[in-house]
């Protein structure tokens, strides 16, 4: 692999222009593509496997242009004070709405007047239209949008107080500003970092490079693949974060090699071929997590990671391959001009100049650690174990419009309903009666609106509306209790379990479904992929870890340690979202429980760039211990290396994830802090404290592979010896014009 590597960052050192050409006209033509390709469809949102999907696709059979999962909206009035909605005024606003919203766009299905269905409150105080469509939230086109908002504003002129909510007015959230201040922060880290504005510009271009083509390639194939408008989110988000990572690596690995006296394409060969089988390895590591989203079986998460994984492939091969063809280019700028002087006088002073080099941050962390390891280490784990206790009490479900922020139109409209009907209208069950087995159907229906207007936390049951064969029907349930609580989940399992006994009794098999319903099959399904997705993600790379450090407690270490920092970053979640702590400081307006995609979403993202940083630090380690260095001194080489680059990784991936907690959107607040916390713990306790006190308390003991594994296993060479040998053997051909001050000088 290394061997390999070497030769590939030669070539593209020496043939940059052919090489930068081709990626560039990789970039062009995916933006060719992606700007000629015809829009892609947005994802019909389907959860195979479970209870509500069952219904949903029951219902499409049965009630043909029902559209049970189509968008709704809830257009709500609230009359001034000492006025009712029934008042003729009033009444002559609302009904003058109903017909200006059945106007308003064909994408309708149905508007429901108040004043016949039953909406509006007992005091009078409050009404609202339900209006239903024929497509989803995601297929909703803008002139539909446009139609309920003029007819809510309308309304809203004759003195009423009027909110929309629900989910037809459901917009992807702007990120673009984030995103924005994310790249700004990583500029300014990569720039102290360098001191090199050349240096610090070329992780940004090449990852921004990486970006474009994934994103473009995903645009031009959206529509050959099936894939969606939200399918490039991850992408972009995971590809910006290696792309930064994976060029710094490799740019910082060729700066050590010219300070060590290499000429400038011999430094490009061996810091790709070093480096690069790190970022190698650390890409697979990546794609794995991704990939394994497809246990979840939830086909647009599946997709979002397959589209992901492809763009950290990108990342990876331009990484070995564009990286080295830039640094020909960047030519003695890769240094600031006081560190090309200091080099210059180290260089002229001998190869024992290097001796007398003052040990930086990284060194002397490691040495404390190494004198101190078992104090450090206690304190990491318990520190993270502490903040881990939360997570014990985690509640995972799906937002509602109640979480939105007070200020936001959804989130008055919600406290509206709440306020006048009851929490449980926010979020009606749709319990779908397939009595074709049965030989009275209309019995059988109101068999089941009895039992279930029975169950406790039932305030409502409406009664059975039927297709035209009259062999299936469906119930509105309207819950006591708020669509994202417990209560509600629990209410849901109580009209599954009287399923069986309708089955036995009348022959109907009865479904639950509706949006709540569907909320509630998520959390589970993705619930009890969990485990799995951890034994998955966690047990591959393992095994791969295995391969490339030619040991079996390294990777345990590594797992063990990414699962405490994860655990501790669902604590620090959980307080501050479920509990409410800090909540004012982050500006968390409304607790609940935690998006049930949370957990895995965190595991994905977070295990990836976790395997970045242990991959880089401790292949550093191995690389010094497999040429002849002490156990400590090989962990005090990784760090003096490693540890300047792997924290400047870090700041920029926690200022990037940072940057979404301003988001006034709770899920993407609430995804910005968790997989910043994840990030600072990973990186800072776990592996810049954690695996040098795991180390230093192995010693040889950390290397230690069983002979039979070690012949079982592939040998990549990750770590350059035999690379090492190689060029030891042919000095003369691997050493030419290796002059290092004339190189400094060169451009």
């Amino acid at each position: 692999m290394a061997t390999f590597l070497y030769k590939l960052g030669r070539f593209a050192f020496r043939r940059r222009g052919f090489v930068a050409l081709i990626w560039v006209a990789l970039l062009a033509v995916a933006g060719v593509g992606a700007a000629t390709a015809s829009q892609p469809a947005n994802d019909s949102f389907s959860i195979p496997g479970t209870e509500a999907q069952k219904a949903f696709d029951l219902l499409e059979q049965r009630f043909p242009g029902g559209n049970a999962d189509g968008a709704t909206a809830r257009v709500v009035f609230r009359a001034p004070s000492g006025e009712k909605m029934t008042d003729p005024d009033n009444k002559a606003v609302v009904t003058k709405t109903v017909a200006d919203l059945k106007a308003s766009s064909p994408q309708v299905a149905s508007v429901a007047d108040p004043y016949q269905a039953r909406a509006v409150s007992k005091d009078g105080s409050t009404a609202y239209i339900l209006t239903s469509y024929k497509v989803n939230s995601m297929e909703l086109k803008d002139p539909a949008k446009d139609g309920l908002k003029e007819a809510g504003e309308k309304a809203e002129k004759s003195g009423l107080t009027v909110q929309i909510g629900g989910d037809a007015l459901q917009e992807m959230p702007e990120t673009g500003s984030t995103e924005i201040i994310g790249i700004a922060i990583s500029a300014v880290v990569l720039a102290i970092t360098f001191g090199s504005l050349v240096a610090a510009g070329l992780p940004l271009m090449t990852a921004l490079i990486g970006v474009g083509i994934g994103i473009s390639s995903i645009t031009a194939l959206a529509t050959t693949l099936g894939l969606s408008t939200t399918t490039s989110t991850l992408a972009m988000m995971i590809g910006l974060a290696v792309g930064i990572d994976y060029a710094l690596f490799i740019v910082s690995r060729y700066r050590a090699e010219l300070a060590e006296g290499r000429d400038r394409e011999e430094a490009a060969g061996r810091a790709v071929g070093t480096a690069g089988s790190a970022v190698v390895f650390a890409g697979l590591t990546v794609v794995i997590a991704l990939v394994g989203l497809a246990v979840v079986n939830i086909p647009m998460l599946t997709k979002m990671g397959f589209a992901a994984a492809g763009t950290v492939v990108i990342a990876v091969l331009i990484a070995i391959s564009l990286i080295p063809a830039v640094l020909g280019f960047a030519g003695k700028r890769v240094f600031g001009r006081k560190a090309r002087r200091r080099l210059e006088e180290r260089l002229a002073a001998g190869p024992d100049a290097s001796a007398e080099e003052k040990p930086n941050m990284g060194t002397r962390w490691a040495r404390f650690v190494l004198r101190r390891p078992l104090m450090v280490l206690l304190v990491a784990v318990l520190g993270l174990g502490a903040a881990a206790v939360p997570a014990v009490s985690l509640e995972l479900g799906l937002p509602d419009d109640g979480s939105q922020p007070v200020s936001s139109q959804k989130r008055q409209a919600y406290d509206a309903i709440s306020d006048g009907f009851g929490p449980g209208y926010n979020g009606p069950l749709m319990v779908v009666v397939d009595a074709k087995g049965s030989d009275d159907a209309k019995g059988a229906a109101e068999q089941v609106r009895k039992t279930i207007t029975g169950l406790d936390g039932v305030a409502g049951v409406s009664p059975a509306t039927f297709n035209k064969a009259g062999d299936t029907a469906t119930l509105t349930v309207i819950s006591k209790y708020k669509p994202s609580s417990i209560d509600t989940e629990n209410l849901v399992g109580d009209i599954r379990d009287e399923a069986s006994g309708f089955k036995a009794d009348t022959g109907a098999e009865v479904l639950v479904t509706g949006q709540t319903g569907m909320n509630i099959d998520i959390s589970q399904k993705l619930n009890d992929a969990l485990v799995p997705y951890l034994v998955l993600v966690v047990g591959l790379a393992f095994l791969l870890l295995m391969v490339v450090f030619r040991s079996v407690l390294v990777p345990l270490k590594a797992a063990l340690g990414f699962l405490l920092s994860v655990v501790a970053a669902l604590g620090a979640v959980v307080a501050v979202f479920q509990w409410g702590w800090l909540a004012d400081v982050f500006g968390v307006e409304e607790t609940g429980p935690i998006m049930s995609m949370m957990p895995i979403f965190m595991i994905g993202v977070v295990f990836g760039l976790a395997m970045d940083y242990e991959v880089f630090l401790v292949t550093r380690m191995r690389e010094a211990y497999v040429h002849g260095e002490r156990p400590g001194q090989a962990v005090i080489t990784g760090f003096r290396h490693g540890a300047r680059v792997v924290t400047a990784a870090a700041v920029i991936m926690i200022s990037v994830f940072a940057g979404f907690i301003g988001s006034s959107e709770s899920m993407i607040k609430m995804i910005g802090f968790g997989l910043a916390t994840a990030v600072l713990f990973d990186a800072f306790v776990v592996r810049m404290a954690i695996v040098p006190a795991v180390l230093a308390l192995l010693g040889k003991a950390a290397w230690w592979l069983p002979r039979w594994l070690d012949r079982a296993l592939p040998n990549v060479d990750v770590e350059g010896e035999g690379l090492r040998k190689q060029l030891e053997a042919t000095p003369a051909a691997q050493q030419r014009d290796s002059d290092p001050e004339a190189e400094l000088t060169r451009v």
